[in-house]
């Protein structure tokens, strides 16, 4: 049974920073690819970044130049690091661990940009 907890949401102004952690337990992680996706209130949930095993990323055009995906296997933790923020990235943010079988989450944690 695999859990994904996320922390480091919050409240921040534009401009600002945040890093948001998702700790995976389980022995799966390191070889699997990690993701975080956001979900905005009245939207889709939205792919914002994701890492494979092998530490190759890739980030939705929204977020790139200013998100960061990064993954410490022997922590079984991944990161996303937020830099430049906006009013649109205000969203609920999700962990996500993607297997064959199933897709694994985490409960999601609240950032909000204000203007």
């Amino acid at each position: 049974q695999v859990q994904l907890v996320e922390s480091g949401g919050g409240l921040v102004q534009a401009g600002g920073s945040l890093r948001l952690s998702c700790a995976a337990s389980g022995s799966i992680f390191s070889r699997n690819a990690m993701a975080w996706y956001r979900q905005a209130p009245r939207k889709q949930r939205e792919l914002v970044a994701i890492i494979t095993s092998g530490g190759t990323t890739k980030y939705a055009d929204s977020v790139k130049g200013r998100f960061t995906i990064s993954r410490d296997n022997a922590k079984n933790t991944v990161y996303l690091q937020m830099n430049s923020l906006k009013p649109e990235d205000t969203a609920v943010y999700y962990c996500n661990l993607p297997t064959s079988g199933y897709d694994y989450w985490g409960q999601g944690t609240q950032v909000t940009v204000s203007s």
